[in-house]
C-alpha cells in the first residue's frame, strides 16, 4: 500500500511540475521579454524534483517538457534555452557542488553554461533560423558581449538556485509533504 502512495505522489508531482513548467512556456508567446526568464523559471522548479523524487526522475521531467516545449511553444528560442540549458543544470548542480571542490565546481559550471549558450545560438541561428537582428547595433562584438553578461547572469541564477533550496527546505517543503499525505 505505501509503495502505491509513494508512487501516486511521484506521479502527481511529476504530472504537476510538467504542466506547470508548459504553461509557463507558452508565456514566453505572450511576453516576449522573458524568452530567458520562463526557461530559467522552469528549471529551478525542478529543484523540488530533486529534492523530493530524485535526479532520475527529474531527468525524465526535463526530457518531457524539453519535447513538449519544442513541439508546442511558439519561441522557439526559450524552447532551445530550456532544453539546451536551463532544464537540466539544475538537476546537475548539486551533483557537480558534491563531486568536486568550490573552485573546479565554478569552472565546470561555467564551461558547461558557456559551452550550452555557444550551441544553443547556433541551434537557433541556423536551425530554426532565427535571426538576431536588434544586436547588430553592436558589432562584430555583440556576441561577446551577449555572453559576458550571459556569464554574469548565470552566476547569480546559480546563487539564487542555491538559496531556493534553502527556503524550499525550510519553508516549503513541509507543505508539499502535506498535500501529499
Amino acid at each position: 500500500m505505501r509503495n502505491n502512495k509513494l508512487l501516486s505522489f511521484k506521479a502527481a508531482f511529476g504530472g504537476i511540475i510538467v504542466a506547470l513548467s508548459i504553461v509557463f512556456m507558452f508565456s514566453t508567446g505572450i511576453i516576449p521579454t522573458l524568452t530567458y526568464a520562463i526557461p530559467a523559471l522552469c528549471g529551478a522548479l525542478l529543484m523540488a524534483v530533486v529534492i523530493e523524487l530524485g535526479s532520475v526522475f527529474a531527468g525524465a521531467i526535463y526530457i518531457a517538457v524539453s519535447i513538449l516545449s519544442l513541439l508546442v511553444v511558439a519561441d522557439k528560442e526559450a524552447a532551445v534555452m530550456y532544453a539546451a540549458f536551463f532544464g537540466y543544470y539544475p538537476i546537475i548542480k548539486s551533483f557537480i557542488e558534491n563531486k568536486t571542490g568550490k573552485t573546479l565546481s565554478w569552472i565546470i559550471k561555467y564551461l558547461i553554461f558557456n559551452i550550452a549558450m555557444i550551441s544553443s545560438y547556433f541551434v537557433i541561428s541556423k536551425v530554426f533560423m532565427i535571426s538576431f537582428d536588434d544586436i547588430d547595433f553592436l558589432g562584430k562584438y555583440a556576441l561577446p558581449a551577449l555572453l559576458l553578461v550571459g556569464n554574469i547572469v548565470f552566476a547569480l541564477y546559480d546563487i539564487a538556485l542555491t538559496r531556493l533550496v534553502t527556503v524550499y527546505l525550510v519553508r516549503w517543503q513541509k507543505y508539499i509533504k502535506r498535500m501529499f499525505k
